[in-house]
């Protein structure tokens, strides 16, 4: 073989290495993190424990079963089911003035996600405005859109730097009316594509919220957070969320995330 071919194959080599060691694009980071986040299998269910801690260390505690059902029946990125319709339903359990109550979510592609809050103690269901997704879930820092996720489609992606361990992504509101943030940066974990960190910041720069992922496990094949806390600078309190049990692919039908399971939990579909 001649030094010429040889040079040749060398060179064409490490343009195969270089192309296949390209980066994704911020639309692929974006949808995969969207997937890790709130998507993986077909359903889910969660058994969480939640800590509310004042800035004078004072603890109120939630207990509740998430319910979550994807309309897509895949986690194919081709096939969009990092963005398909889906329904989510929160029962709690504990403190007792809140048993009972009822979060239900149907979010929509092309529309404003429908939510519902059932109160018992009144016997009443409520619709909760869109204008009211990013108030706080149940007295938390988590607010609303927090629990059942925010649309990618309502922010612009830009991929501000990669590091060792993490891609960069701020998000900044198509629509700033709409929101109280200026723009969010994401720190997405490079090869699991969780998003560890995410940073809220008003106009100026001014930091004032941050969740972070403090712990996570492989379960059924999937990464997953099984921690993860919510902190407002502005107030000082905090928010843990501990995942006790997760499921996934356990076969939840359909029909019980409707406003008639609002009143009458399906129970069997809780433990």
């Amino acid at each position: 073989m001649t030094l010429r071919i040889l040079f040749a194959l060398t060179l064409l080599l490490s343009l195969a290495i270089a192309g296949a060691q390209q980066p994704p694009s911020v639309d692929e980071i974006v949808h995969n993190a969207n997937l890790v986040a709130y998507y993986q299998g077909k359903d889910g269910r969660a058994q969480v424990q939640m800590t509310i801690t004042d800035r004078q260390g004072r603890a109120r505690e939630r207990r509740m079963t998430i319910l979550r059902r994807d309309a897509a029946d895949t986690d194919s990125l081709e096939d969009n089911a990092y963005w398909s319709e889906q329904k989510y339903y929160v029962y709690f359990q504990r403190p007792s003035d809140l048993n009972r109550t009822v979060f239900m979510v149907w979010k929509q592609l092309d529309a404003d996600d429908d939510r519902w809050l059932y109160l018992p103690s009144l016997d009443l269901v409520r619709r909760i405005a869109a204008t009211d997704k990013r108030n706080s879930f149940v007295g938390s820092d988590f607010f609303y859109e927090d629990v059942s996720g925010r649309s990618i489609d309502l922010d612009r992606h830009e991929l501000l730097e990669t590091t060792d361990s993490y891609y960069v992504v701020r998000s900044t509101p198509k629509d700033p009316s709409d929101v109280e943030f200026a723009y969010y940066e994401s720190y997405i974990h490079i090869d699991s594509f969780i998003p560890v960190r995410i940073s809220f910041y008003k106009e100026g720069g001014e930091k004032y919220r941050e969740a972070t992922a403090l712990e996570v496990e492989t379960i059924d094949g999937y990464p997953t957070v099984t921690r993860s806390q919510m902190e407002s600078l502005e107030t000082g309190s905090t928010t843990v969320m501990d995942y006790l049990s997760v499921e996934y692919d356990v076969g939840l039908p359909d029909d019980i995330f409707s406003e008639r399971y609002l009143r009458s939990a399906p129970r069997e579909h809780l433990r």
